[in-house]
């Protein structure tokens, strides 16, 4: 396949492409070049750029996995928020219709206002902060211009590398343990953490077998974010008396975060061969991934 990866010096992104290596791959970038695939530099914010470099590539299927994520941000700089995660997705599925090509955009669990937790892929969205409200808005995009879709939902990416000049939540707490730091978590907000690199196989395969719709493809394991660090900690043989439980409430955030947006995944489960990971298998994963990538610093 002739395939287009945007955002592909992310987390997701960059799992993805190195996994797609034997496609014709042209991976999108605004920061951070890609390690695989054709490094093909994209501002979003240039609508007209990434049209045109769309039009000139004619993929079969787009991986929109590009976004501005940070909540905070995006609650500050609404403008460009919207820009990026809004009007972005709509310039890409306007191309993806007019070249009848396959989209895959990748969503959030923030669509979610978080009041129950294991939201199903039918439940009603309903946005707490601007952040998820762009991403809503960018999955309405997709479903209103684009006949070949599937909209992925997925909650708190995690993986062995820091991506796009920024480092994930389970490695700012290993880093911290090892260094004797003590971390606040929030022991009171809820997620379906989600290993990168399996997220990306199902990523894959839901783009090999052309699935359409709206499917959650996150960790298989509802927890909070404290027995999240906990469980890193219990499978590092760390100290765990470092993670110091909080609330939400003494968080210094400026956007609302839903308390409970964990996501339902048993309809991925059911239709995938590449399953969710529970949290004992992701974390068994990512500990040989980063023993694998220490191993291989030392050899140089």
């Amino acid at each position: 396949m002739k395939l287009v990866i945007t955002g592909a010096g992310g987390l997701l992104g960059s799992a993805l492409v190195k996994r797609l290596e034997g496609h014709e791959l042209y991976s999108f970038y605004s920061q951070h070049p890609p390690q695989s695939g054709r490094p093909v530099h994209v501002d979003l914010l240039d609508q007209g750029e990434l049209t045109r470099r769309l039009l000139e590539i004619r993929p079969d299927a787009i991986v929109h996995a590009a976004a501005m994520t940070d909540v905070d941000r995006c609650e500050r700089e609404r403008d460009r928020a919207n820009a990026v995660n809004h009007e972005a997705t709509k310039a890409i599925a306007r191309c993806a219709s007019e070249m009848d090509s396959f989209l895959v955009y990748v969503s959030t669990d923030y669509v979610f206002d978080g009041r129950r937790g294991m939201y199903r892929e039918d439940d009603g969205p309903s946005p707490v902060n601007f952040y998820g409200m762009t991403k809503l808005m960018g999955e309405q995009a997709v479903r209103e211009l684009t006949q070949h879709h599937l909209v992925v939902r997925t909650s708190v990416i995690y993986g062995s590398t820091p991506s796009s000049g920024k480092t994930n939540f389970a490695l700012w707490v290993l880093e911290s343990l090892k260094e004797g730091r003590p971390v606040s978590v929030a022991a009171d907000q809820f997620v379906s953490p989600t290993l990168n690199t399996g997220l990306a196989e199902m990523v894959i395969e839901c783009l090999e077998s052309r699935l359409t719709g709206t499917l959650h493809l996150a960790g298989a394991t509802r927890l909070s974010r404290f027995e999240f660090a906990l469980e890193l900690c219990r499978t590092w043989s760390l100290d765990s008396s470092l993670i110091k439980p909080v609330s939400m409430n003494d968080m210094d955030w400026q956007a609302q975060r839903p308390r409970d947006s964990s996501l339902d995944v048993s309809k991925a489960a059911n239709i995938l061969k590449n399953r969710p990971l529970a949290i004992h298998q992701a974390l068994s994963i990512l500990k040989r991934q980063l023993e694998g990538s220490a191993r291989a610093m030392a050899a140089r």
